[in-house]
């Protein structure tokens, strides 16, 4: 699809979906002598279980710009359109006109594809909302007055025996129709940006023949390559994923992610832009390569907020949440298995995890806060390092500019660079020789867990520190241009792109932290034995050691940035120490760990080899065997010098972890735009009725809110599902809903001024454009008689999970007509509670110190048995009672956070709130998803219960809860 260079643009990014192989449904096998079997045909299945046989489609291009390919009316309306814009082109009478016209159109398509086709996308993702609304509106129907035109646009671009119109799921012509909104954004998307390119194109003065000449041949080639990347990935995927098929519906089909897929992530949606600044480069203008850089980080928003949640929720589910063996050897289960490339090679990356572990709890990594991630300033690791960077800034501030400060730098970012490979890198070969790092713990009378959490905050703050005294020498060096101007060195352009060099490493940074995890990260298997099976996925998919080159990257872009040299020196000692540390210290570990295991080439290099002649091929191949000597050799002189001074930096090495916990709540605004029926008088709105119907009456142990009046209060269990029926006239209106509400939010009692936030529920089915609308309809439309004798419709709903509060507070139900916002009854207010510890059994006391706790008193079992009976159940509800999501069965049950995929910090947040609230006791929620059940939890509150006993009056008192992050 249109990447402005391209032929058309990335319709889709699915493209990595790894997880996406199914079954080939095939013809039988014909038998010998008998006729050729028949082609294969490709089955689809829609979200209900429908299977159906998915016709052959044609990709945009070839339907519309193919004199010989049928055209309809939606062709000739998108052909007209591109006309229009190479008109604006030719008339328009200034240049300055023209690249106005043709810059608003590309913004406008742009945000036709980027925010349009995005939020239709989304809501058909998350609620169905395309399909719907085709079968409310009936677009579909033959009554329908487009019926005719739809049928024969589609049954024309089809034209396909295995096609029927009429008999084809809804799901399947929902799609079709989609399409075509998106032939005309794409195809207008493509035509602006190539014509406001070419509007801005010039000669810039005083430029030589060869640069002139560079510019063409780059810009083309550019052009050429982003061609190829979509052409290639179009093979791969097929217009199923090009134009977005499983956000309607799924097919049966094998997918082998070669060629481009195996040269870069997202391929569609990074390299597949590359036209962008090849047009930038032969235009010559600025203007078009910050437009370009613009609407490639559109794109990837796109990718990020669109297509990635619905490939995770699509291709990436989970793998069932384990269970806990009783034993004391347990077994790991495999990950899901994931496809092959064409050569046969599984796609993955270094994951310990990934295989079966037949080991026991004391040889696998201490469940523990990650280092990396939001900083605790309670945490050592985390305040040395936020002090380590301010007093580099500080440092670098308000220091001179002269000679001598600048060398200083210098040589300050070399010493920590040196440290960072020397230092670091000799305490991970002894590791990995004679497991010096834990035998010094052990003989201080610690273990591999205190090992382990010294080591990483070690290598956290040398790391930091290593790229913060590199960037500081960066500032120093560095010396604003007189003139931004093209011909002033290109300062303009090496600017843009020294910082595209430095957010590539950031990303590069970011990805691999993503595909090793924390374990990974900080070299957990120098530091725990097990018997992994090395596989490759992430970016590690493209790249065997992404560091060597795009992991610098930041290196070379404050060179561009500066145009230093002796940064330039620094720069280049700074990547040679970097490809040491990975030659000498990763490579023999990894080979020792892994063995035969280890990939020699990556994806990206066997996409360039195929690529190339076999003479070259050879060449390289000579040449990588004599860059592989020398390194050898170098190897052999840096292990003695590691030998001669690991000792030193052993002994001079000191821990900075201290665990703490801390938790930041904000609750979001909300927005509403309210709508009033004006048919009310129509209704007898004293027929009109809410009750809840497992409310419980408060009791003043209850809730610590108060009410008053003579009122009657109900209150409902903390993530208790709250089930409530509704009486309404016979006559009342389909699309009649019920939403749930805070008291004191809204001070009218006949319409609502305040948004739902998606706690709400139709009270009839298939009658809103959302698929949430049904999610906890029970009945509906059950015709009664009320007290006084009338004919009513009665039905039932719940509200549960999502669509209930999980904090404390006084609430109420209100029942609103035809989907707007009058409001015909309201429910009797009601409290939800979290229920409060207050009858443990007591502690015992000291015999010193009358009416104070014992140090063990509070680790006592009848206190732990207790304490895990009551929190067993708050915490079953705070997952929703469902096991998919993790929610455990019993005390001994993990959690599941993996189940429950990126809800996983929101049931950690609602634990930890009825933590709070029912014992005093305040965690974050990494300290949840790391205890991993309610026995650790429990045993977690007890001890930390025991420590805060002496600041407390009391042993059972609650803390005021805060506000939770939902």
């Amino acid at each position: 699809m249109a990447s402005g260079a391209s032929l058309a643009d990335d319709v889709s990014e699915l493209k990595n979906r790894l997880n996406a192989v199914r079954k080939r449904s095939q013809s039988p096998v014909a038998a010998e002598g008998e006729a050729p079997q028949k082609p294969y045909k490709t089955y689809g299945r829609t979200p209900d279980g429908k299977v159906f046989v998915v016709p052959p489609t044609h990709d945009m291009l070839s339907t519309l710009l193919s004199p010989s390919s049928p055209k309809v009316l939606t062709d000739i309306i998108v052909l007209g359109i591109i006309a229009l814009h190479f008109l604006a082109l030719i008339a328009l009478p200034t240049s300055a006109l023209r690249i106005n016209v043709l810059l608003s159109c590309f913004v406008f398509w742009r945000a036709s594809y980027n925010v349009g086709i995005g939020v239709l996308l989304h809501w058909q993702s998350n609620h169905k909302a395309l399909v719907y609304w085709a079968r409310n509106s009936g677009v579909f129907d033959p009554k329908h007055p487009l019926y005719n035109l739809i049928k024969s646009e589609m049954t024309t671009k089809i034209g396909d025996s295995d096609y029927d119109f009429d008999n084809a799921p809804v799901e399947f012509n929902t799609w079709l129709l989609f399409r075509r909104l998106v032939d005309l954004i794409l195809m207008c998307d493509f035509v602006s940006y190539s014509l406001f390119a070419i509007a801005c194109m010039r000669v810039p003065a005083g430029e030589s023949w060869g640069i002139g000449m560079g510019r063409w041949l780059g810009g083309l080639a550019l052009i050429a390559f982003n061609a190829w990347v979509k052409l290639d990935a179009h093979r791969v995927v097929k217009d199923y994923a090009w134009y977005w098929g499983d956000f309607f519906f799924l097919i049966d089909q094998n997918l082998t992610f070669d060629g481009v897929f195996e040269m870069a992530p997202h391929p569609m949606y990074s390299v597949g832009y590359a036209g962008y600044y090849g047009l930038s480069l032969i235009s010559a203008s600025y203007t078009v390569l910050f437009v370009s850089l613009l609407a490639h980080a559109a794109q990837f928003a796109f990718l990020t907020i669109v297509e990635n949640p619905h490939i995770d929720k699509i291709y990436n589910s989970p793998p069932p949440k384990p269970r806990r063996s009783t034993s004391a050897t347990s077994v790991r289960p495999q990950t899901p298995i994931r496809p092959e490339s064409a050569d046969g090679q599984s796609s993955g990356i270094m994951s310990p995890i990934s295989s079966v572990l037949v080991t026991t709890d004391e040889e696998l990594p201490p469940k523990t806060r990650p280092v990396v991630g939001k900083p605790d300033l309670f945490r050592q690791t985390d305040l040395t390092t936020l002090l380590l960077i301010a007093y580099t800034i500080i440092l670098t501030a308000l220091t001179s500019n002269s000679t001598l400060t600048k060398t200083l730098f210098i040589i300050h970012a070399g010493l920590w660079r040196l440290w960072h490979t020397a230092g670091i890198g000799s305490v991970l070969v002894k590791q990995s020789r004679s497991k010096a790092w834990i035998r010094h713990f052990v003989k201080v009378g610690e273990g591999r867990i205190e090992a382990w959490r010294e080591w990483r905050g070690l290598y956290h703050i040398s790391l930091v520190g290593c790229w913060a005294s590199f960037f500081a020498a960066g500032w120093k060096c560095y010396m604003a241009p007189e003139s931004w101007g093209y011909g002033n060195g290109f300062a303009l352009l090496t600017h843009t792109i020294g910082l595209m060099l430095i957010s590539l490493q950031v990303w590069t940074s970011v990805s691999i932290y993503e595909s090793l995890g924390e374990f990974g990260w900080f070299y957990g298997d120098f530091f725990f034995d097990q018997q992994p099976k090395l596989t490759y996925s992430g970016i590690y998919r493209y790249l065997n050691n992404p560091e060597r080159l795009i992991g610098s990257a930041a290196l070379w872009g404050m060179v561009l940035i500066t145009g230093s040299s002796p940064l330039f020196l620094l720069a280049l000692f700074s990547h040679v120490c970097i490809l040491l540390f990975i030659q000498l210290v990763e490579r023999p570990h990894m080979e020792k760990l892994y063995g035969k295991q280890i990939r020699r080439e990556a994806g990206l290099v066997r996409t360039i080899k195929r690529a190339m002649p076999p003479p070259v091929v050879q060449h390289v191949g000579r040449l990588e065997k004599r860059v592989d000597r020398v390194l050898a050799d170098t190897q052999d002189l840096i292990e003695d010098f590691l030998i001669q001074v690991g000792p030193r930096f052993e002994n001079g090495v000191a821990g900075f972890v201290k665990d703490t916990r801390f938790m930041f709540s904000q609750y979001p605004a909300r927005l509403s735009i309210t709508k009033l029926a004006d048919d009310l008088k129509d209704y007898d709105m004293s027929q009109y009725k809410l009750e809840i119907l497992n409310a419980k009456s408060k009791t003043p142990e209850s809730t610590p809110v108060d009410t008053t009046g003579n009122a009657e209060t109900f209150v409902i269990g903390y993530g208790e599902p709250i089930r409530v029926k509704w009486t309404a006239a016979k006559n009342h209106s389909k699309k009649d809903w019920v939403g749930l509400y805070r008291v004191a939010d809204n001070h009218s009692r006949t319409f609502t001024r305040v948004a739902s936030m998606g706690r709400w529920v139709g009270v009839c089915k298939d009658q809103h454009d959302s698929e949430q609308a049904q999610i906890g309809l029970v009945t509906s439309d059950v015709i009664t008689r009320n007290e006084d004798g009338e004919e009513v419709a009665t039905g039932e709903v719940v509200f549960e999970a999502d669509k209930t509060f999980w904090v404390e507070g006084s609430y109420e139900f209100r029942y609103h007509h035809d989907g707007k916002h009058s409001v015909m009854a309201i429910s009797a207010p009601f409290e939800i509670v979290v229920p409060k510890v207050s009858d443990l059994p007591l502690p015992t006391t000291d015999d010193h110190h009358d009416h104070t706790l014992s140090n063990t008193s509070w680790t006592s079992d009848a206190v732990m048995s207790s304490v895990e009976s009551r929190l067993l159940p708050v915490v079953q509800n705070c997952f929703d009672r469902d096991e998919s999501k993790g929610s455990p069965w019993s005390v001994d049950d993990e959690f599941g956070f993996g189940a429950a995929g990126r809800d996983g910090e929101k049931y950690a947040c609602r634990v930890v709130y009825a933590v709070k609230n029912m014992f005093g006791v305040d965690f974050a929620p990494d300290v949840v998803q790391a205890d991993g059940n309610v026995k650790r939890l429990s045993w977690r509150i007890c001890n930390a219960r025991k420590v805060l006993a002496p600041f407390s009056m009391s042993s059972t008192g609650n803390s005021t809860p805060g506000t939770p992050r939902y």
